[in-house]
């Protein structure tokens, strides 16, 4: 019931979640001032956190993926009285979206599934209080260099404890963008001092991604949510791996390099840097040190030739990884844009590496569209994939 009723649903998505947001702020106005001013991200990522669930009915972590899910809203100052308001706007939309399809069976089946949603969210946001984690951990901006126009090192002091593992990611809210978050990958493991740094690549048109780069201080606070992922070590000591990174795909690679040099130096390994020309090379004084300290570690720098096309980069790339050899007895971590992640595990999974020891961020895959449809007519003949946040969306699979 739950699937018949949402593929109606489907159909009219843009539809439904305005028609949902206009009844949600139309009965409950004083909630408008939780939400971001700009709406249409947010939109797309209800919706396809809807259809997360209606597509894993049968997943036995769905559970465990609302908690996370319910865990990350506590930096939304999600109540319970916003969650009964969400249910009975979505149901609204629903109904008025579904037309005939709408029955007293089908508005039976929604109210029950979303009742179980909303507990199992309220459940992993209770367990959190219980923890002791705060809803977000104010951080002090020590740090801010800039590399050319579109690179941002910022380093952060939290002014609390802040737990995480190498290989993690975070989200970001500052002042400068009311209301919105966004997520960055930390690059380095926990350090002595408590201080962590990020990696922002400037996106044009991106709002966060230009305030901290263009913006924010040295000296103004920002504020973290509670770090998520699983692109963390999880090879055995002794076995061999391979690290790839492009971009700012380093930052977390970085950060795994970090914690290996520390705890297992005598790691035979390899580590492919790959940037879109030589000036946006930013780690590769970095990569050279831990060649340094990790004597077994091979490193690979790649870039695109001058004057040439980006994409031979991840060509070259390429050409360097068939090169190489005895991919099944490697673990690889991977990270990189979406589109490099999915062409790169591609050509690993035919080198013979196991796919289920590739480690890579579980981004949303590269469409037709990288922005929203431009008109109509393009909405209609090839729709936008549809993102959500998963706080453990970046989670490698399981060892």
């Amino acid at each position: 019931m739950l699937r018949s009723t949402f593929a109606v649903v489907e159909r009219r998505a843009e539809h439904a979640v305005a028609f949902f947001y206009s009844h949600l702020f139309w009965h409950n106005p004083g909630m408008r001032a939780l939400f971001p001013e700009n709406l249409r991200p947010q939109r797309d990522r209800l919706f396809a956190a809807l259809t997360h669930v209606v597509t894993h009915l049968e997943d036995p972590d769905l559970t465990g993926y609302l908690g996370r899910l319910g865990r990350d809203h506590r930096k939304f100052l999600a109540t319970p009285a916003l969650y009964a308001a969400v249910g009975t706007s979505l149901l609204a939309a629903f109904a008025h979206t579904a037309g005939a399809a709408w029955t007293i069976e089908a508005e039976k089946a929604w109210a029950e599934a979303y009742a179980v949603v909303a507990e199992a969210m309220r459940a992993g946001a209770e367990e959190s209080v219980r923890e002791g984690q705060p809803a977000w951990w104010d951080a002090d901006v020590v740090g801010h260099e800039r590399y050319g126009d579109d690179l941002t090192l910022i380093t952060l002091r939290p002014r609390r404890p802040y737990p995480y593992l190498p290989g993690q990611y975070v989200s970001v809210s500052t002042l400068h963008v009311a209301r919105v978050w966004r997520t960055y990958s930390l690059a380095n493991a926990p350090r002595a001092d408590g201080t962590v740094e990020l990696h922002v690549s400037r996106v044009e048109g991106g709002l966060m991604s230009t305030a901290l780069t263009e913006r924010l201080r040295v000296g103004e606070t920002v504020r973290l949510s509670t770090p998520g992922g699983g692109l963390t070590a999880r090879t055995p000591p002794g076995k061999p791996r391979t690290y790839i990174a492009a971009g700012t795909g380093w930052a977390p690679v970085r950060a795994l390099l970090e914690e290996a040099a520390a705890d297992e130096p005598e790691l035979e390994g390899r580590l492919f840097l790959v940037a879109r020309a030589k000036e946006y090379l930013y780690g590769r004084a970095d990569a050279e040190r831990f060649r340094e300290r990790i004597p077994g570690l091979h490193v690979t720098f790649i870039t695109a030739a001058p004057r040439r096309p980006r994409d031979q980069a991840t060509e070259r790339l390429v050409q360097a990884l068939r090169a190489s050899v005895n991919w099944p007895a490697h673990d690889v971590y991977l990270a990189g844009p979406p589109g490099f992640l999915a062409e790169v595990a591609e050509e690993l999974e035919e080198l013979g590496a196991d796919p289920a020891r590739v480690f890579h961020d579980r981004l949303p895959a590269v469409g037709r569209f990288t922005t929203r449809p431009g008109s109509r007519a393009e909405w209609l003949i090839e729709p936008p994939p549809l993102h959500w946040h998963d706080p453990e969306a970046r989670a490698p699979r399981a060892y």
